[in-house]
């Protein structure tokens, strides 16, 4: 009976939707929320990954990552990362944006938060690297600072360290973490880094290969490691910034830049900005890596046809039910539901309007229990959070955006650029990927009206 059932506490369910959390599969607690989508969303996009990786063992591999934003790619790549270490690999994880500012990236920046990450990494495990690349970067760093006329003193991290090598040898992660931070805060100190480095890549990689890669695998190796893996994510979060090129940024680095960024002598994966996938030039990146760029879809709610796509809705229900429930069995999990919504239909509902985007769904569920305040949530409440939902992205549609969506909606496809930035960028419009067929689709909370 439903008053045998154990209570869920309103509190604990809101923190467990939260819409900004990741999940670290490498986490044991997080993995029992983790659910596999698949069987459901197309290709096995990080088995493959995993695969390569493993195959080509030590000859250095460089995969691309894509997909829309808050489909679930961080908690895909940080699985890889937890199936690479079973297999004996060292990976350094880490997002690109907590050490560079997204509005003005460049392939120097990069190269110096990736040195100085798996400089920071290996120091941890191995003894200290040195050799022409601390010669190299302090160089950089001495340069910049007789520039800027600043006091020997650098902080990192809240420690005060002294940068004057004649007194004192500073760690690689150390000077490569100074010179980051200034230039992720400063943006003078950003344009002449870019400036100073930017005509010295080919020795700086050389170096950061020479001295810090190759050795640092050699000693992994010694500890019974296979080899380095270093996974880049949030890179697709860089802004398409025009440059007085005529390029993006995202151009230059991706496509104009893409040699450097697949030119260290390790495995290598970036996640990539969606948007270049629509580029006139897409066809030019895929010539410059080795390996096609892999897409992580939505998970589909419904055919390309229109039916309700039944196993996607169970896979988005299991999601739910192991966030909020992550100790118990999926059979215990269900038996529960009554405690949550008024009825398991209403869950199917909310699921199947997300159009299956993972953070989007959570973001809806959030909504409906702030508007209920209480469990179980109800149908009268879903109905008014759907409602103001689908009005206010709807009153952000103009007139010649219906008209695309109307074309999207009839011949499931998207194939240029402008589109991207109307409908996808926007969330207007998803991409799926089932049983071997690739559509795009409207947002279904924008069949909630009569526009379409």
């Amino acid at each position: 009976m439903a008053g045998d059932r154990p209570t869920v506490n309103y509190a604990d369910f809101c923190i467990a939707i939260d819409p900004q959390r990741t999940l670290n599969y490498g986490d044991k607690n997080d993995r029992l929320c983790y659910v596999d989508f698949t069987p459901i969303r197309g290709d096995k996009m990080i088995r493959k990954l995993k695969n390569r990786i493993i195959t080509y063992g030590d000859k250095r591999t460089c995969s691309l990552f894509m997909g829309h934003v808050g489909c679930g790619k961080s908690t895909e790549l940080l699985r890889l990362k937890k199936e690479l270490e079973n297999d004996k690999f060292f990976v350094i994880y880490f997002k690109g944006d907590d050490y560079l500012d997204k509005s003005d990236i460049s392939i120097a920046g990069v190269l110096f938060v990736i040195a100085g990450q798996v400089a920071r990494s290996l120091e941890k495990e191995i003894s200290p690297v040195s050799g022409k690349l601390q010669q190299l970067v302090l160089d950089f760093r001495d340069t910049l600072f007789t520039e800027f006329t600043v006091e020997a003193q650098a902080e990192i991290v809240g420690q005060k360290v002294a940068i004057d090598s004649a007194k004192k040898e500073l760690k690689l992660s150390t000077i490569f973490g100074d010179l980051t931070m200034r230039a992720k805060n400063d943006p003078k100190w950003r344009t002449r880094l870019n400036d100073y480095v930017t005509p010295q890549l080919t020795p700086l990689i050389e170096g950061i290969n020479k001295d810090l890669i190759r050795p640092g695998i050699e000693q992994l190796k010694v500890m019974g490691y296979r080899g380095l893996t270093i996974i880049i994510d949030n890179l697709d979060r860089i802004d398409n910034r025009s440059l007085a090129s005529g390029r993006s940024s995202q151009e230059l680095l991706f496509i104009d830049k893409a040699e450097d960024l697949a030119s260290l002598d390790c495995h290598t994966v970036y996640t990539m900005p969606l948007r270049l996938r629509f580029s006139g030039d897409f066809g030019g990146l895929k010539n410059r890596f080795s390996f096609k760029p892999e897409c992580l879809p939505m998970v589909p709610t419904m055919t390309p046809d229109g039916d309700v796509l039944t196993e996607g809705i169970e896979k988005l229900k299991q999601m739910v039910f192991a966030r909020v429930l992550p100790g118990l069995s999926e059979e215990e999990r269900v038996d529960q539901a009554l405690n949550i919504f008024e009825s398991e239909e209403l869950l199917e509902r909310v699921c199947r309007v997300s159009g299956g985007h993972i953070r989007g769904l959570f973001r809806l569920l959030l909504q409906w229990a702030e508007e209920e305040m209480l469990l179980p949530l109800t149908k009268e409440s879903l109905e008014e959070v759907i409602g103001e939902e689908a009005r206010e992205m709807q009153f952000r549609i103009s007139e010649e955006e219906w008209a695309l969506l109307r074309r999207v909606h009839r011949s499931k496809e998207v194939s240029e650029e402008l589109q991207y930035q109307k409908l996808i960028r926007t969330q207007k419009v998803f991409e799926y990927s089932y049983s071997k067929r690739t559509w795009f689709d409207v947002n279904p909370i924008l069949l909630e009206g009569d526009k379409l």
